[in-house]
């Protein structure tokens, strides 16, 4: 039977379409929120409580929690890489050692006990990367900050990569452009890093982190002068390397969008954040309406947690599922 030429494009299009929704689904590792739905139903509420009692005794766990998601998926992608400790049959050098880490990340402690506790209900079936989504997620409901359905289905890494802790994750004295291309590197645009950015909104800077800034000959000309003088006082030029200052000195505790109020009225504690209102005119504009609009925050804030989640993740018969997040197993 002949096709009209009408037939034959709709038929073209339907095509064009079903590649489109099958891209989107490769591209994002075959990852679903259901992943789990019949061979650990448990998984979702194991995680909220025992991230709920960490951080109820004590509320910088979110922020370390969330943190902790981010230095992984910008490191080989979302596998759980930085979870491992160094030695093991592999021998693996661990990416806790690295400059972004080193005395600095913090909540493994809290993922062990999650760990444990599924592999109790559920043995060898959750990841730990999954686990860092779920638990990043929760650390920002829990402090006031937006949901999302979590796509799972990741991984674990069997190795780590101590190079590419120190290389990719951006640091606080990099400038824009070094950001903005290691956010592209993984996919992520300028609208990604201006929303990512915003979890500043809870949790601690070291000293050491900003200290240039307040001391050194350039970089403090963009700070409010009162506020730098704040900083000084418990951030000495000599020693006190390691003492904390809260990124939102407002609403420290609470996931809102006053780090982007701060920004505007150049009270911005880390390079990285100012400079996200000083030296490109897109971000500029961003930080502007999420200051005016917390929802409009929210929801941008959700996509890219999404969108980041999704960096390169270990499936099907990639990786392995550890028994401990801490080592790899075999």
């Amino acid at each position: 039977m002949a096709h009209s030429p009408t037939m034959t494009m709709v038929f073209i299009a339907f095509l064009a379409q079903t590649t489109l929704c099958f891209s989107k689904i490769t591209n994002g590792g075959y990852l679903y929120p259901q992943f789990y739905d019949r061979s650990c139903p448990q998984v979702t509420n194991v995680v909220r409580s025992i991230v709920a009692k960490a951080v109820a005794q004590d509320p910088r766990m979110a922020a370390s929690l969330l943190r902790l998601h981010f230095h992984d998926c910008f490191v080989k992608g979302c596998d759980a890489s930085i979870l491992l400790d160094s030695g093991g049959a592999r021998n693996v050098i661990s990416e806790k050692g690295s400059i972004p880490n080193s005395n600095s990340a913090r909540g493994f402690e809290v993922i062990d006990e999650i760990k444990a506790a599924l592999e109790t209900a559920c043995p060898q079936t959750v990841s730990c990367a999954d686990i860092l989504a779920l638990a990043a997620r929760d650390s920002t409901l829990l402090s006031g900050g937006p949901s999302w359905e979590v796509p799972v289905g990741r991984r674990d890494s069997l190795g780590a990569s101590l190079h590419g802790s120190n290389h990719n994750i951006p640091a606080p004295n990099n400038t824009f452009q070094t950001i903005l291309t290691k956010f592209k590197i993984q996919g992520l645009d300028i609208v990604d890093l201006v929303a990512l950015s915003g979890s500043h909104t809870i949790g601690n800077a070291r000293c050491t982190s900003f200290k240039q800034r307040l001391y050194g000959k350039t970089g403090n000309e963009h700070t409010d002068k009162l506020f730098a003088a704040q900083l000084r006082m418990n951030c000495p030029q000599l020693g006190g390397d390691q003492n904390l200052f809260f990124l939102d000195n407002v609403t420290p505790m609470k996931f809102d969008n006053g780090y982007y109020k701060n920004l505007m009225e150049s009270k911005g504690v880390l390079s990285s954040d100012q400079i996200l209102f000083k030296e490109n005119q897109e971000s500029m504009e961003l930080v502007k309406e999420y200051a005016a609009n917390q929802d409009m925050f929210f929801q941008q804030f959700a996509k890219s947690m999404v969108k980041m989640g999704n960096i390169s993740p270990l499936t099907g018969f990639r990786g392995q599922i550890r028994r401990s997040c801490r080592n790899v197993d075999g």
